[in-house]
Parts: C-alpha cells; sequence; structure tokens
C-alpha cells in the first residue's frame, strides 16, 4: 500500500498535528494488521493511530464509550442486498445491549458498540459479501449519494446508481485520493427533487444543446464556522465523463486544499482563494492531466439544471413503472435500529421484493420490487407497527444526528430528545401537511439543521439561575428551485421548554392546529 506522503503535496513548513500523523503513514496500510493490533489490545494503541489513522479503515474510537468502536460503511447510493444486512446485523447482535446501527443522511449505515477484536473478523465477512467500510471517514471521500429510488422511480430523468458506483470504483482505486485535506462530498442527481446542493461536489441532470448531462456544482457544505450551498461552475459533462472528473477535483484539492488552518480546508475556501474562474481552469487542467488532450472535455454550461423541488418522503406504498411493481417506504425513527429490526428487514426484502434495499438521506428505508399483491400481506407484518409506511407529519421527515450518547462533541442526546418532543407534539397539534425537522447536537452540523424547515442545534442555556441543556432553533430551510439555509430564531431554548415553543412555530408558520386538550 502507498503511503499517504506519495499521494499529497510536499509538506508545508508549518503542519498541524492531524497532518503530521497523516504524512507519518496512512490508515490504510492498518488493514493486514488489525488482527494482531486487537491481540496487543486498543489501549497500545498509539492516539494518532487510534483516533485518525483507523479511520481511513472506517473504524472510529468513541471517547464517550471507551472499548466500543463505531464502523462506518460504504454504500454507494444507499443500496443493500439482504445477505449483506444479515452480516451486519449479526455483528450488532453480538454486541448485545450496546449494539445498534443507525441510518445516516449519507444513505449509510454506522455500526455501533463493536469491540475492536471484531473489526478483522467482520471487515473480512463484510468483503465476502461484496460490502466495504474503506476510506469512510476522516479526510476522505466520504459515502456517494445518489437519487434512492434510482431505477424505480416514476419521475427519474437518469438512474444514478451506476454513475455512483463508477465514481466509487475510481476513487477508491490503487491511485486515487489517499490524504485530502478534509472529508469532501460528493453526490449525483437523477429526479427533480435530487437537492444536493449541501455537498463539495454535486452533479445535477441538465441539458446541453439537446443532451442529457450533468451541470457541476461545487463547494457546498455545513460546519461550525461557515455554510454555504454549492455554486455552479459553470461546465456540464456527459455521464460517462463523471468518475475521471470527480477523480480531477479530488486530486487537486489533494495538491493545493489549506493543510495549515483546517477550519479552512473545506472546498469552497480554496474555490475563495483562487477565484471561480481560476479554480474552474485548474481542474479542467487537472482533468486534462488525467485524460489526455484526445478526450472530450467538460463544456461550458449556464449552471441551469432539471432540479426543482424538494425531496419526496418516499414512504408508504408507491407504484414503480414496472409493470405490477411497487415499493413500500418506512419510516425508521431517527435511523436507529437493533440487530432484530435489521434481520427482520432483511426477511421482508426476500420475502416481499427482491431482496434489496434502499436507504435514503431522510433516515428511512425504501423496500423495492414488491409485487402489488402482496401489498396487504406486507402491510400486515408487524415491524411496520414499529417502522410504519404512514408515519404522522411530524414524524416522516424528521432526521437527527448521534447525539451525546455516542459523540463527545454533541452538547444534547438528540435523538432521544426529538424523539420524545415529536411524541409531545403530536399529542398537542394536528399538522396539515409534513413539515422537516432536523435536530443535530453541536455546531458541526451533522444533523443538517439548515436545511431544515425547522432546525434545532443542541446548546445550553439558563434557566432559573442554572445552565441547562438547550436547543437553538433554526427556521426557514428551503431546499426548492429557490434553495436558502435555514436562518437563527432563537439562540437558546431550555429542552424543557421546547415543545411549547415550537408548538407556537409550527402553529404560527406551518398551519397547526391545537388538539382541544392542548388548546
Amino acid at each position: 500500500m502507498t503511503s499517504a506522503s506519495a499521494h499529497s503535496a510536499a509538506p508545508l513548513p508549518k503542519l498541524s498535528k492531524i497532518e503530521q500523523a497523516k504524512l507519518d503513514g496512512c490508515g490504510l496500510d492498518l488493514a493486514p494488521r488489525l488482527a494482531d493490533l486487537a491481540r496487543d489490545g486498543w489501549e497500545q494503541l498509539d492516539e494518532a493511530t487510534l483516533t485518525i489513522r483507523l479511520k481511513w479503515l472506517g473504524i472510529f474510537f468513541r471517547p464517550v464509550t471507551p472499548g466500543r468502536f463505531m464502523l462506518r460503511l460504504r454504500l454507494p447510493n444507499g443500496v443493500i442486498q439482504a445477505e449483506q444486512l444479515e452480516v451486519l446485523a449479526e455483528a450488532v447482535d453480538r454486541c448485545g445491549d450496546h449494539g445498534s446501527a443507525d441510518i445516516t443522511t449519507r444513505q449509510n449505515l454506522q455500526l455501533r458498540g463493536l469491540l475492536f477484536e471484531d473489526m478483522a473478523p467482520l471487515l473480512a465477512a463484510m468483503e465476502r459479501v461484496g460490502l466495504t467500510s474503506r476510506q469512510s471517514g476522516h479526510d476522505n471521500p466520504r459515502n456517494i449519494t445518489g437519487n434512492p429510488l434510482a431505477g424505480i422511480d416514476p419521475e427519474e430523468i437518469v438512474d444514478t446508481r451506476p454513475l455512483v458506483e463508477a465514481i466509487q470504483a475510481r476513487l477508491l482505486a490503487e491511485d486515487g485520493p489517499r490524504n485530502l485535506p478534509r472529508k469532501f462530498n460528493v453526490a449525483v442527481g437523477g429526479a427533480p427533487d435530487s437537492f444536493l446542493l449541501h455537498n463539495d461536489l454535486a452533479y445535477l441532470p441538465a441539458h446541453h444543446q439537446g443532451r442529457l448531462g450533468f451541470t457541476v456544482m461545487v463547494g457546498g457544505f455545513f460546519s461550525a464556522q461557515r455554510n454555504e450551498l454549492a455554486i455552479p461552475l459553470g461546465l456540464w459533462l456527459e455521464g460517462d465523463q463523471l468518475p475521471e472528473f470527480t477523480l480531477a477535483v479530488l486530486r487537486h484539492f489533494e495538491r493545493c486544499g489549506n493543510r495549515a488552518a483546517r477550519n479552512r480546508s473545506r472546498l469552497m475556501y480554496l474555490i475563495d482563494d483562487l477565484g471561480l474562474e481560476d479554480y474552474r481552469r485548474a481542474v479542467l487542467a487537472s482533468y486534462g492531466e488525467l485524460v489526455g488532450a484526445a478526450a472530450l472535455p467538460p463544456l461550458p454550461h449556464d449552471g441551469s439544471h432539471l432540479v426543482n423541488r424538494a425531496p419526496r418522503d418516499g414512504l408508504g406504498w408507491n407504484q414503480q413503472p414496472q409493470p405490477g411493481r411497487a415499493w413500500m417506504g418506512l419510516h425508521v425513527p431517527m435511523g436507529r435500529l437493533d440487530a432484530d429490526a435489521m434481520l427482520e428487514l432483511a426477511r421482508l426484502a426476500r420475502t416481499y421484493g427482491s431482496g434489496e434495499l434502499r436507504l435514503t438521506e431522510a433516515q428511512n428505508v425504501l423496500l423495492p420490487q414488491v409485487p402489488l399483491e402482496q401489498r396487504e400481506p406486507l402491510l400486515a407484518e408487524p415491524l411496520l407497527q414499529r417502522f410504519r409506511p404512514d408515519p404522522s407529519p411530524l414524524q416522516a421527515e424528521a432526521v437527527s444526528c448521534t447525539g451525546n450518547t455516542y459523540c463527545s462533541f454533541a452538547l444534547i442526546p438528540t435523538k432521544t430528545t426529538a424523539q420524545s418532543v415529536l411524541e409531545e407534539l403530536e399529542r398537542r397539534i394536528d399538522l396539515p401537511h409534513a413539515v422537516r425537522m432536523h435536530w443535530t447536537g453541536c455546531p458541526n452540523a451533522c444533523g443538517q439543521p439548515y436545511m431544515g424547515q425547522i432546525g434545532l442545534m443542541g446548546a445550553k442555556a439558563r434557566k432559573d439561575g442554572e445552565m441547562v441543556e438547550a436547543a437553538k432553533i433554526f427556521l426557514g430551510g428551503c431546499m426548492d428551485a429557490d434553495p436558502k439555509l435555514a436562518e437563527l430564531h432563537d439562540k437558546g431554548v431550555p429542552l424543557s421548554d421546547l415543545p411549547a415553543v415550537l408548538e407556537q412555530l409550527l402553529v404560527e408558520h406551518f398551519g397547526a392546529q391545537r388538539k382541544p386538550a392542548a388548546a
């Protein structure tokens, strides 16, 4: 395995502690040594290996639960097969009460509660069924997302699955990026509701001179310091150009991104530093180096595209374009799964569908390819009382990060708080339509609060003379043809007061009606 230094720019005069650790060794080199490292015990690992390099294999040390690790997968386009889910369920089940899995906002899965000695056999078992966790954490290209309804969508413009898979294969190849300045999010849109402007690099379906391809959007990200939606790069690509172009963008970022200040290391800062036109020229030069002068170059484009509305939730019974087939969308409260639920989902996918499942950015699960005559038997399955196809308007699009149960950055227990608050609101109000509510535990914004019609961020506030757990409230996030980020409405509401405050906001801004008992 090539070291990180072979794929990165020459060392800067001043390197941060993290950059020095990456320069000293690539985490991918740990893979053949995992079993030996486990026999010695995780306590014997040096800090850089424990907290940085292991993430190149998708393995995360959690300071909140020392000795219990998290494994993040790569599931391109959110597609997973029943046999793959069963392998993961068995790993979670071995963890007993410590074990769980979370569906993430990148159509992915994170397994929690694993012991370090579990990792080597689990990675081997995953490889046997076509799964990987390679480069799923830290300064790497993260799970590549696409239309969760790809191939079964009556409104589909282009099937994103082969495109996403090709991009992942190109980035994980031996000559792919190994040492980016920061994480990098890539996504491919395939339907009118493919909102992807929160990604560093997003390809949105677009026409050019009568041909269907993709316009390129760059620089979207959320962080504790700054939040931006992606902007047009002014280029249009054919679908088969996406893998090499993605690698060209990442190679340029690897060479030129900021390594001196991590709070200025995301792609948008590089675009700011170079200016959009110079950045575009640099990326085109990087692409030319990869494909050669004879290849068709990306074409100039005005940035117009075919995405014009907020994402569908995909829940419930939905007929596919394939005759006699439908998908069933199931709401998974806060995206949290246990081993029994994972095994049951795998069984349902085999019994009623094709054995395939899809994960969505709203942290829900879709069962595709269900024969129309199987609708009633599927609806009668006990799991659908827990993972409902018809959740309330508050539950349907509620998204939550991990929270302080597992994350040392989070200031509040987001998943449990969100669920209890939503259940209390359901007792108080009726809503005429779904409201997207995004919960995050800290300013790092993993729960994407700026995309929510209502966003909530863990905070502290004073109540009765004491500092207590609280939430900042953001309002107005929009993901349609005129997108915008939610703006701060309240800098700190104590969690005990949150149901009443949110009730009032839902009445004033979203047409909620108070139930008689709550009036």
